[in-house]
């Protein structure tokens, strides 16, 4: 019987088409550590390509030239969120949010990279309870992080 799903894959792949696909792939690969499994390029187009980054798959392709821009909006869950951001802003991205921990155990940053798209980078810090959530929603730190958060412009 054959998989639903290909090996090495996930029930969503995400897609990021780009006028720079090949700079964005550099970028990608450089600021979270990923691996360039595949690439299909044409006349310098490229058709198609993949990296794989922590145990997902995104794949990318150069846009056509009557296409609109179409930003990424994408969350990443990582080891060293401040060394993520720092390699981040060192390839020209632009911070959006500084780390900021939140009510629901994860410390969330956000950046743009130097070709439109979004990243919510997550640490996860602490596993927590209902009872937890409840408690932290309450705590002024975390309405004021939540706040923040929350008041920033994305584009």
């Amino acid at each position: 019987m054959t998989n639903v799903v290909p090996e090495g894959y996930h029930t969503i792949t995400p897609w990021l088409i780009n006028r720079e696909a090949g700079n964005l792939i550099d970028f990608l690969l450089e600021v979270f550590e990923g691996e360039e499994i595949g690439r299909l390029e044409t006349d310098g187009v490229i058709a198609h390509a993949e990296i794989r980054i922590g145990d997902s798959v995104v794949m990318l392709f150069d846009s056509r030239p009557h296409w609109p821009a179409t930003p990424g909006f994408l969350r990443f869950y990582v080891a060293d969120d401040e060394s993520v951001l720092r390699r981040a802003l060192n390839r020209g991205a632009t911070l959006v949010t500084r780390p900021t921990e939140l009510f629901f155990g994860d410390r969330v940053s956000r950046f743009r990279d130097p070709f439109g798209n979004l990243y919510w980078i997550h640490q996860h810090l602490l596993d927590v309870t209902p009872e937890l959530v409840e408690q932290r929603l309450s705590d002024p730190k975390f309405i004021q992080a939540m706040a923040y958060v929350s008041g920033a412009e994305l584009l």
